[in-house]
């Protein structure tokens, strides 16, 4: 994409200075036990432009500035004031959002090229890779990997699509193999190749070795050049990764009717063992090597890309406990850890039924999907219908 950089730049540091002066009066107020919203911090905003000392302000457009206190609320409102994250220079990507349609134009120039009309930006070519498919709502500016994104949010005014009627299929979401179903497919792949991972581990130790400035507006020029190699190279594996998420959540929302995962809390599962000075935790970097593998497979990227997907197939995604999937025999029902005889073996000890085990736990997650789904509910509080329960024979 070609992009006048600098003024871009500019914007988004601009966007950023106003994420953390909001979050910073919002955490103000509730240490004081006031509140102040959206409306407070605009009309602020506004007086703000007319101080000389920050004039600067006036540099990017008033709807970009305006649409970072809007989801500077929804996130406070969601998450909580003092669980918001400052957005960092260094390790936050710059991104503002244009939310007014009425100031945007899109124009195609050719097979590969196109240009967007972008308030104080002017006209900005980029490389078309897909159709628009509607009516423009806003337009999104957004660096990642080195490179410069607009992504446009569109109302391609496509009705809900019915369900599909298809056949049911249980998923369990594992390390070794990225997502195992209960029908036996097996979908994997290799996100980082091995080269991949000896190219990393040389950046990193020359980032460690790079001269890091202190109190100066930058880092040394080496270090950055680091991170921007850095930067490039983790973007190409999330491509790799949002890719295989697209594909196989297109797969099993386009082959079944009804998909059952399991209610996975990824953030607390990838939780650090570290515990505190006064109570330091055990198995501390066995735990981190678990937590970057079960990051390495984006299984929270998968269950966003399924729950999407499924809209647009007219499939239904049921989500169920997790408790025991493992470590019960799909066949007969026994439950005992040591049936689980390896990473991907299972061999009941109360039957003898044998399986690769990742496939018994998709089985386990289909059986309790299918269960939840026959009471009438879909594993969201109390189900509305039962059943009706079998007759008694004396």
């Amino acid at each position: 994409m070609i992009l006048r950089s600098n003024s871009i730049i500019v914007f988004g540091a601009i966007c950023r200075a106003v994420w953390n002066t909001g979050l910073e009066q919002r955490r103000e107020y509730r240490r004081r036990g006031a509140w102040i919203n959206y409306v407070d911090q605009a009309r602020q905003l506004a007086e703000a432009k007319k101080d000389p000392l920050c004039g600067w302000l006036t540099i990017a457009p008033s709807h970009i500035l305006q649409q970072t206190l809007r989801d500077l609320e929804r996130a406070c409102k969601t998450h909580g004031t003092w669980k918001v994250r400052w957005r960092s220079k260094a390790r936050t990507a710059p991104s503002f959002r244009f939310p007014d349609p009425k100031q945007i134009r899109v124009e195609r120039l050719n097979r590969r090229w196109g240009r967007v009309l972008l308030p104080k930006l002017g006209w900005v070519r980029f490389r078309w890779t897909r159709p628009l498919g509607g009516a423009i709502r806003n337009a999104t500016v957004v660096r990642d990997g080195g490179r410069w994104y607009v992504a446009f949010c569109v109302e391609d005014g496509v009705a809900e699509v019915p369900p599909n009627g298809k056949s049911a299929v249980g998923v369990d979401l594992g390390v070794a193999v990225a997502v195992a179903t209960s029908d036996g497919v097996m979908h994997d792949r290799e996100f980082v190749t091995a080269g991949e991972q000896r190219r990393m581990r040389r950046l990193q130790q020359r980032l460690a070795r790079s001269r890091r400035v202190h109190g100066r507006a930058r880092q040394s020029k080496r270090r950055d050049a680091v991170r921007a190699q850095m930067g490039r190279l983790h973007a190409r594996i999330r491509a790799r990764r949002t890719d295989f998420a697209a594909q196989t959540a297109h797969y099993l929302t386009t082959e079944h009717g009804l998909v059952v995962v399991e209610d996975l809390r990824v953030t607390n599962i990838t939780r650090s063992a570290r515990g505190t000075a006064e109570q330091p935790g055990v198995n501390v970097r066995q735990k981190a090597g678990l937590n970057r593998a079960v990051l390495n497979k984006g299984w929270g990227g998968f269950l966003l890309a399924l729950d999407h997907a499924a809209r647009c197939h007219g499939a239904t995604v049921v989500k169920v406990n997790p408790a025991y999937t493992s470590q019960r025999c799909s066949r007969c029902g026994h439950v005992d850890a040591k049936s689980r005889k390896s990473q991907a073996g299972f061999v009941c000890v109360g039957c003898g039924y044998r399986d690769n085990a990742d496939v018994n736990a998709a089985k386990n997650i289909l059986a309790a999907g299918l269960a939840v789904t026959g009471r009438g509910g879909l594993a969201v509080g109390r189900p509305l219908k039962r059943q009706p329960p079998g007759r008694l024979v004396a």
